[in-house]
């Protein structure tokens, strides 16, 4: 029997994130996993890195694998599992997600955490895979606040999104590194093992103000939908139809797809 593949495995949502630990159980099926994620949430950080200060690091318990806990952002977990954790243990592949919450669109892709942590794995030349779970607008606070501790269907939902990222990491890693690509996969929010799968294109959205003023001189972060389209080759139109979107991202060409 040949040795498992070896994937390190990263997110933007903090190391305690549910939707994190389903994607690790279903990857132990079938590869040996490292992970190495933030202490905690680094959501809307793109692919910052910890240039002031240092980063700390930590073992973590509770995960069926080796994890490491770090201070600092999703490029810079991965960075050091590859320029010290894993230096004499190179990985086969890196797994970003399962993020909570879809990943699409031009503006939101660039400000990704997950597809950040993803795009660090194949700047060091490794299959790249970046997986995101859509989930209803009512109940993303509240997931958020409780570590995305999900209950009914989207529990039965991430299990499948779980076993579709645990195949798809093994067609890319059969297919090997080409360039500086990051596969991306929105699982939406009911996922099945029957899903259809959709290759998309990024959705043109018009982004609006993301900030309310919150006093004379200050501004919160809040959330604002724009416009992109309903229908076409695009992965928020994919969502919608209820199919697994795959957008493959070439940061490689300007274009960016």
């Amino acid at each position: 029997m040949s040795e498992k593949k070896h994937l390190l495995v990263t997110n933007d949502d903090g190391i305690d994130s549910y939707f994190l630990r389903v994607l690790v159980d279903a990857l132990v099926k079938d590869f040996r996993v490292t992970v190495a994620a933030p202490m905690g949430e680094k959501s809307w950080i793109g692919r910052a890195m910890s240039r002031q200060g240092q980063v700390h690091l930590a073992e973590y318990e509770n995960f069926p694998c080796r994890a490491f806990a770090l201070d600092g952002t999703p490029s810079d977990c991965v960075n050091i599992a590859m320029g010290h954790l894993l230096a004499d243990d190179r990985p086969d592949g890196v797994c970003s997600g399962i993020n909570l919450g879809f990943n699409c669109m031009a503006p939101l892709i660039f400000s990704s955490g997950t597809v950040a942590g993803a795009l660090e794995g194949a700047a060091w030349g490794l299959p790249a895979l970046a997986f995101s779970h859509q989930v209803p607008d009512s109940a993303y606070e509240k997931l958020r606040q409780n570590h995305g501790m999900a209950e009914g269907e989207l529990v039965t939902s991430l299990e499948a999104a779980g076993d579709w990222a645990r195949d798809f990491a093994s067609q890319r890693l059969k297919e090997g590194q080409d360039g500086l690509v990051v596969h991306n996969y929105n699982f939406p929010s009911q996922t099945t093992a029957a899903a259809n799968i959709e290759e998309t294109a990024l959705s043109p959205f018009g982004i609006k103000c993301l900030f309310k003023k919150s006093g004379p001189a200050s501004f919160d972060f809040q959330y604002a939908d724009g416009e992109p389209p309903t229908d076409g080759p695009y992965d928020w139109a994919c969502l919608l139809r209820g199919n697994i979107s795959y957008t493959r991202l070439n940061f490689g060409n300007v274009s960016g797809v």
